[in-house]
């Protein structure tokens, strides 16, 4: 849909809610302040959590509350109104489009964000404690401004096979670990290890390699078994550990490979003007890479357009 038909508050509104570009102060301004207000709520909602804290400041945390839902409320119902430019901007035969920012990521954070507020009205015994944590959910809300969330999700995506795999095989182990801890200690400490079910926590606590000491086995089968079990543990943790660093790395070395496609784009007439460093810098910021490494691959790529001789 062409953007004609929105009116020129709705087409502004919807610049300053998205990320802002460069050369948009006033919504990189709200950016900032959004953020921060998110950041005061999670340390709020911890301190609340503190009994000596909430007892004194009580009243500036319910003050503090109202004046944080207030603004996420307006901020929810003006992403819900602008959604529109979003979606149709992406597909020009995007149905219902308001529907699919309330049902996307982002628009399940934003409505649990406020959820916890309204819902201590409309269920007056829920437990205070439960809204408390569900109020935590804010912090989400960062990922709108930051994309390190959807990067990690877009390189487990790429290596979703080699991630299964791994998956794969520490399922395997977490499951024969447990059968066999089970048979080998039941009869020594039926207590304990009284159900496979019961066992899994200890082969998970054993894989994993946390070992809270809480349950050890004392048959000498058993703590064959604990030592097999830990060291497959460590094996398979640490290739979930590579698979999903290695993803992360080609990620951004593929988004540097793209700036520097741009920056060598912008030079194709061997100079770069003020527009043509607003995008890239756009792009720079989009895709998290700092200002050295940019200002590098543009000095790499001027001195290589530079004339020789």
């Amino acid at each position: 849909m062409p953007e004609a038909r929105y009116s020129k508050i709705q087409i502004r509104l919807h610049q300053l809610l998205d990320p802002a570009t460069v050369a948009d102060t006033k919504s990189r301004l709200l950016d900032q302040f959004l953020s921060c207000l998110i950041v005061l709520n999670v340390i709020a909602v911890t301190l609340e959590s503190v009994p000596e804290v909430n007892n004194l400041y009580s009243n500036y945390f319910r003050f503090f509350e109202i004046i944080s839902i207030s603004i996420f409320s307006i901020e929810y119902m003006l992403r819900f109104w602008t959604s529109p430019i979003t979606y149709r901007a992406v597909s020009q035969k995007c149905n219902w489009p308001r529907l699919r920012y309330v049902f996307s990521t982002n628009g399940m954070v934003d409505l649990l964000a406020i959820s916890p507020f309204y819902l201590q009205f409309l269920m007056p015994g829920i437990d205070l404690r439960i809204l408390r944590s569900l109020r935590l959910i804010r912090i989400l809300k960062l990922s709108a401004y930051n994309s390190a969330l959807s990067d990690l999700v877009e390189a487990l995506n790429e290596e979703r096979r080699a991630f299964f795999a791994a998956g794969y095989l520490f399922m395997l182990i977490f499951v024969l670990a447990s059968s066999f801890i089970y048979f080998a200690e039941h009869s020594a400490q039926p207590n304990e290890f009284n159900s496979i079910p019961h066992a899994m926590y200890w082969a998970l606590i054993t894989i994993t390699t946390v070992g809270y000491g809480d349950i050890a086995p004392v048959t000498h089968v058993g703590k064959f078994i604990a030592a097999a079990s830990a060291i497959s543990g460590v094996v398979v943790v640490a290739l979930l550990t590579g698979i999903i660093a290695s993803a992360f790395n080609t990620q951004m070395e593929r988004r540097k490979a793209e700036l520097e496609n741009e920056i060598r784009r912008a030079f194709d007439d061997d100079f770069l003007d003020s527009k043509e460093l607003q995008h890239i810098e756009r792009i720079r910021k989009h895709f998290g890479i700092s200002k050295r490494r940019t200002q590098e691959l543009i000095e790499i790529i001027r001195l290589e357009k530079k004339p020789k001789g």
